[in-house]
Parts: structure tokens; sequence; C-alpha cells
């Protein structure tokens, strides 16, 4: 990949390590449910990867669960809920949309969890919301990400968890942007269900995973065969749970050093007048959201692009659609909403990237400037 790709909350680069295991895979052949030797080869190649993935998120492997991605697996959590009697739904107002419009099609009423002027979630709110809940409502549902994928706070997963057990509630755990980054360990974090997906972290594409503890019932929404356990049919994608698996292992192993480098760009940023995203809560150490009143998102993305830096306007997960930032909007941000941009780097980012990204968003914004500048009187 020629230039510099500072987008990997949208897609890291595949891990050489996650290559090699769906080499291997494939070369293996077999379909994992068969029982001549190929099915047994590739059934084990499933369930080593299994293993692997529960070691990233805790949690006995039996409660892995693959799926398609994040997003089959956030709607499979949800529709559970659903199936087992919540008939009102708590989502927080800065979830992915994934989670957000999956709750919407759900078929039941849908609340937004507030957040903070930083960014994260409102637990007051919470505690006050669950209190007075109606039972008639069913078992409350409250999906509160571990990390937002657009301004990379961290919310406070563990005690918002206290307070959903508190009221024999299910707590729902979008972990994609936080796994491979933090610590994402499910239980430790009071998480009813917590989803992960393999191409945030150095995995391939169409490979996600859920796992479940015992509070939460799951019930299968795609329907044929036997496959995982009965809870989700189809054919198992062996390759790319291999990869999965190669790149969760790789991921647990890696230390965190981007922080630096990323703190060093923002500063530089800082000094033309930009303002950071949820600077004053805790954020992903990879991630960078950064506003410049004036000016436009998809200018700034298209303009460091000619320049050879490959970052993002909040979420890729738009049709490749550049609108204003539901997350800023929640976090009482309007007049930046459409003026933000996404720093997000990866296993494979140097310091040099990050460098070379505050180089150049510096001098596109100067030219920016130069041309809105207003005449002298």
């Amino acid at each position: 990949m020629s230039g510099v790709y500072l987008d990997c909350n949208a897609t890291a680069p595949i891990r050489p390590e996650a290559v090699e295991a769906m080499t291997r895979a494939f070369a293996i052949g077999g379909n994992p449910s068969s029982v001549h030797a190929a099915g047994r080869s590739a059934r084990a190649i499933v369930e080593h990867a299994r293993n692997e993935v529960a070691a990233l998120i805790g949690g006995p492997a039996s409660t892995v669960i693959f799926t398609s991605g994040g997003t089959e697996a956030n709607a499979l959590a949800i529709e559970s809920a659903v199936a087992t009697g919540s008939k009102r739904l708590i989502v927080s107002a800065v979830e992915h949309d994934s989670v957000l419009e999956s709750a919407k099609a759900s078929g039941v009423a849908v609340e937004y969890l507030p957040v903070k002027a930083d960014g994260t979630a409102d637990l007051g709110w919470l505690t006050a919301r669950l209190a007075a809940w109606d039972a008639a409502d069913g078992r409350p549902f409250v999906a509160l990400m571990l990390a937002n994928n657009e301004t990379g706070v961290i919310q406070p997963v563990r005690e918002a968890s206290e307070i959903v057990r508190a009221a024999e509630g299910w707590l729902h755990v979008d972990a994609i942007q936080g796994a491979g980054k933090i610590i994402t360990d499910s239980r430790a974090l009071g998480a009813d269900t917590l989803v992960v997906s393999a191409h945030k972290l150095g995995g391939p594409q169409g490979v996600g995973a859920l796992t479940f503890g015992p509070r939460a019932t799951m019930v299968r929404r795609q329907h044929g065969g036997g496959q995982e356990r009965g809870r989700r049919a189809g054919t198992e994608n062996v390759a790319g749970i291999a990869g999965f698996g190669a790149a969760a292992m790789a991921s647990l192993r890696d230390k965190e050093i981007q922080s630096a480098w990323r703190d060093a760009a923002a500063e530089r940023l800082k000094a033309n007048g930009a303002l950071v995203i949820g600077e004053d809560a805790a954020r992903l150490p990879n991630t960078l959201c950064v506003a410049a009143a004036g000016y436009g998102a998809e200018l700034q993305v298209m303009a460091l692009d000619l320049a050879g830096i490959m970052v993002s306007a909040g979420s890729a997960c738009s049709s490749g659609k550049v609108k204003a930032s539901h997350v800023l909007t929640a976090m009482g941000l309007d007049d930046l909403a459409s003026c933000a941009i996404r720093v997000s780097g990866g296993w494979a980012t140097t310091e040099q990237d990050w460098a070379a990204f505050a180089a150049a968003w510096e001098q596109v914004h100067s030219r920016h400037a130069a041309r809105h500048r207003a005449p002298a009187a």
C-alpha cells in the first residue's frame, strides 16, 4: 500500500500471522461439519481459533459464536434479547450504526442513553431510568460500547454493568474498536454479551464473534444446519476464522506504543486552532478525532488523500458517504459535527506516519485558511 494509511478503525492492514493461518486453512479444505479426515482437520482449525478468540475477550471458548462480522454479532445479541422478552431497549447515543439500526429494526421501543460533554455515558441518567423501569417492558436491555469508533473515548462499562445488574438487566457491549487495543475481558467488564470483529485488529474482513455470559439467552436467528452449537446456522468461514484467531493472539502480544505519537500530532494540530474531541476522557491509544471549525470533513479527507495520507470522517460504514457525525452531535458539538476527521493507527503504524499526517494537515489547513481569509478592510 502506497501512502500513509491511518484509517485502521475502519480496517486494519492484515497481519502476516493471519495470512499464514489462512493459507494453511485454504490448503486443508474440507467442511468442518464432515466426519472424514479433511473435515476433522477443518474442525480442529475452527476450534483452535475459537480458543484464541476466547483468550482475547475472556470467558470459555464454548460461549464464542462465530459470525459474518461485527454487524451480524450485534444484531444477534439485540434480536436474542427481544426474542426472550425485552420490549424496550436502551442504547447509548454514540453507538455504532450496527447497534443503532438493529435496535430501530427490532420492533420494540428504543431509548437513547445520553453522553456527557466528554463523550462518556451519563450513568446518573441510566441509574434513574432503570430505577423507574416498568415491568411491562420486560427485562431491561442496555447497549454500551467499550470504546467509540470515532472519538476513541472509552466508556465506563464496568460501572454501567453494576447498574444494569442491579436492575436484573442485560448489558451488551460492542467491543469491536477496543479489542486488541485495550484489555477486553468480557467477564471482568460484566458484559452479558460482547462482540468483536477480526478486521479491526489485523484479521480478515467478513468474520466476527460474540461471547455470552450465563445471564444471556441466545436465540438462533439464522436457521439451517446445526453449526456453532446450534446457535448460528451456516458453514463456518474456516480460513477467515483461522486468520481471526491468529490476529487475536498477535494483538495480545503487542504492546501499546502509539499514544505518545498520537498526542504529539495532536499538539501540532491544536497549535493551528484544531479541537481534539474527547480529549478530557480516557481514549484508545491509536485514535485521534480532531475538528477544525469551518473546514468540512470531506474537504479535509480529500486534501489529505491527495497528499498521500488516508484518514476518514467518522465511521466508514455509511456506504462511503461523509455526513455529520451523530457522535459529535450527542456530545453537544453540533457546530463541529461536519468538520471532524478520524485518524487511527494500527499494528503496522509508525511514529513517522503520525508525523507525516501532522505535517500534511498543517499544509492543507494553511491553504484552506488562506483561501477563506477575510480581505483586508
